[in-house]
């Protein structure tokens, strides 16, 4: 049992990390994409959306799905998936090609889903924020570690390799090749769950209208657009960094551009597992950090998280108007950190609230929540601000009404019935009328 957990861990976090390098393979090498089909700052923009474009209703989709399944068999068809479509992007000789199948090779992002619903299947509650944060914090790190490290280091500006002369044409070919080997092996090696026991009572909650009444709850809304303002930022800045420290401050250099950039990413990824065993911490100490929030010990941690990346953004635009590279790649780093332990800490929460319903619930908050992804590059680019270090305030500014809303629901009085009062559908459904525990518990 305890070999099986760990083999399974490890199974998701690999699939996880190679997901998140092809996801934001396409960021180190916007300059010669662009240059190629002829792009401009705001096309580049879209670009950036465009890779996350299909994640949001793709999560949405493999949730239930990998609760019914087992996540082998929804992990080994989405790397394969991605990887032929990778390799259909290496080949691509026009705009509207390359566009068409990097989105639909956009759709490793949901391998995040299969993850952490994997890892839910095998891990006990007081394990669950540890472990969920090591599957998504190493994971995550793919995009710093893989997308801008490894990568411009491989296939750098002068790559001249076997197949290809074009360094971003072999860098999605030879990932595509991984993602292929790595779906066939979690298909034969990975195991759905703990027990039958365990996997039969996380099918059993796969229903249309389990669903819908799960989605419809306090706690899945606000954690779902809590996720936005966290992932979905993680998303938009991992595509966009590489961009906005060549343009903003002028660095052409791919190599020096992209290792900026990565400093974000690797807080954002390898500091999560913090923010996850803080939330446990909290829990099973009892330690009241906001005291307003009298005995809900995840969300007092939780909602300080959000304020920390509310006040981190607004540093964000005030170090990028210093007009120092080096003041902003260290405000991106203060950014990056504060994704992370927000992002830990949804993610303790989840499976802790929807035990047997891990996989939608994670689907539906990580499907939401990569609806910033899409939307802030938008913000970040867009061409009525004056300059690209409004953006960022700009981006805080939004994500107030978000933080009202959690302070609404991490209220002890509506906390305590975070999994079961919700809006638009009243009752559960007939045959499962109590969902896991309360938020918090």
């Amino acid at each position: 049992m305890i070999a099986g957990k760990w083999k399974n861990l490890l199974l998701a976090t690999a699939m996880f990390n190679l997901g998140f390098v092809i996801w934001f393979s396409f960021a180190p090498f916007t300059g010669g994409i662009a240059e190629e089909f002829g792009l401009s700052v705001a096309e580049l923009g879209i670009v950036s959306s465009a890779a996350v474009i299909a994640v949001p209703l793709g999560r949405i989709v493999i949730g239930p799905l990998t609760d019914k399944f087992g996540a082998p068999v929804t992990a080994g068809a989405t790397m394969v998936t991605v990887g032929v479509f990778c390799i259909i992007s290496a080949y691509a000789t026009t705009y509207e090609v390359f566009t068409a199948s990097r989105i639909v090779a956009s759709l490793a992002g949901i391998t995040f889903v299969i993850g952490i619903q994997h890892v839910s299947e095998w891990f006990e509650e007081e394990e669950l924020g540890t472990a969920e944060g090591i599957f998504a914090g190493i994971g995550n790190a793919g995009a710093g570690i893989g997308a801008y490290f490894t990568l411009p280091r491989i296939f750098g500006e002068g790559y001249a390799g076997p197949l290809f002369a074009t360094n971003w044409r072999a860098a999605f070919f030879y990932t595509g090749v991984l993602a292929i080997v790595l779906g066939v092996v979690y298909f034969l090696f990975g195991d759905a769950a703990k027990s039958t026991k365990k996997r039969e009572a996380t099918k059993a909650g796969v229903t249309p209208q389990q669903w819908l009444y799960i989605a419809t709850r306090y706690g899945a809304v606000v954690l779902s657009v809590a996720y936005v303002m966290t992932f979905g930022l993680e998303l938009a800045m991992n595509g966009w960094l590489g961009t906005y420290y060549r343009e903003a401050f002028g660095e052409g250099d791919l190599v020096i551009a992209a290792t900026f950039a990565a400093t974000f990413s690797i807080a954002a990824g390898l500091l999560r597992p913090i923010g996850g065993y803080v939330s446990d911490r909290v829990a099973r100490d009892e330690i009241e950090l906001l005291p307003w929030f009298d005995g809900r010990y995840r969300e007092q941690w939780t909602f300080a998280t959000l304020v920390f990346v509310v006040c981190a953004m607004v540093g964000m635009t005030a170090a990028g108007l210093t007009g120092n590279i080096y003041v902003a790649v260290v405000a991106g780093f203060f950014v990056g950190m504060g994704c992370a332990f927000s992002e830990g800490a949804i993610f303790a929460q989840v499976p802790a609230m929807f035990p047997d319903s891990s996989g939608s619930v994670a689907g539906v908050v990580g499907g939401i929540g990569s609806s910033g992804g899409s939307i802030y590059p938008l913000v970040f680019s867009a061409a009525f601000l004056p300059n690209l270090h409004l953006g960022y305030a700009v981006v805080a500014g939004t994500m107030v009404p978000i933080l009202v809303l959690a302070a609404w629901v991490f209220q002890p009085h509506v906390a305590e019935q975070a999994t079961t009062g919700g809006w638009l559908v009243e009752k559960p459904p007939a045959a499962d009328a109590s969902e896991g525990t309360p938020a918090g518990d």
